[in-house]
């Protein structure tokens, strides 16, 4: 891997296998998986996909439902594995890709705070240190013993990021995750955002709001069927999206 990426992707392709024919139970699925009976069809999530990011650059994913970007960002994360190609990256990633990902829903916003942090390596100590800044953050000062589960998406969604960027990570990754917050809550992740960028975080975003990809981002990777149509400076690569997608 060449010193100057902290994101390499190189010739990637994600292959997932589909059941061609219908089970209805677990009980038949063994069944048919055990005497080979059971019939895949291949879907490419990606195909030979290309991505070369610099410490410090911001890039937008962007690209019509089903295009690939969170299939993308999985793989850059290491939740999905490359049926071909190769992905390297260098430092601290901090993922914010799914709604409720590390949370155990039946704990409460206290415990998931903790929780949260021993996953991301950090001592009791220092996530002690921390917590009122979280919760803070957050918004959820009268919510802290209350159970995930009984949180909305966008209080679930404030709790995720605040921990995320409690610290400065070399990468972090954000998934559409902000688009169920309010506007307000929304802004105030877009400055700590900025302020981490401004700090030598490198970021990659996905959202379906081009104007933040804009705003945010100074590249942008634009994606169809799993297929790289064009990548580059952000502004021109929006331009040619936007103009198709009108």
């Amino acid at each position: 891997m060449s010193e100057e990426y902290i994101v390499d992707v190189e010739n990637m392709t994600i292959r997932f296998n589909l059941a061609s024919e219908k089970v209805d139970n677990l009980k038949e699925y063994f069944i048919k998986l055990i005497k080979h009976e059971l019939m895949f069809q291949e879907f490419l999530a990606l195909k030979d996909v290309n991505l070369k990011v610099k410490a410090g650059e911001a890039w937008g994913l962007i690209g019509i439902n089903g295009s690939g970007k969170s299939t993308l960002l999985k793989a850059i994360c290491g939740i999905l594995k490359p049926y071909k190609g190769t992905i390297r990256t260098v430092g601290t990633i901090a993922p914010l890709i799914e709604l409720g990902a590390g949370f155990d829903m039946n704990m409460t916003a206290r415990e998931n705070v903790f929780l949260n942090g021993t996953v991301l390596g950090h001592s009791r100590k220092f996530m002690q240190e921390h917590y009122d800044e979280i919760i803070g953050f957050a918004e959820l000062e009268n919510f802290q013993d209350v159970p995930i589960k009984n949180f909305s998406s966008g209080m679930q969604a404030r709790l995720g990021f605040a921990i995320a960027t409690m610290v400065k990570p070399d990468i972090l990754v954000v998934d559409e995750i902000l688009s169920v917050g309010d506007y307000q809550f929304q802004q105030k992740c877009y400055g700590r955002m900025n302020e981490m960028l401004q700090g030598g975080t490198t970021l990659l975003y996905v959202s379906h709001d081009i104007n933040s990809v804009k705003d945010l981002c100074d590249h942008a990777i634009w994606l169809d069927h799993g297929v790289v149509k064009k990548s580059g400076l952000v502004e021109e690569v929006a331009a040619e999206y936007m103009n198709e997608n009108r």
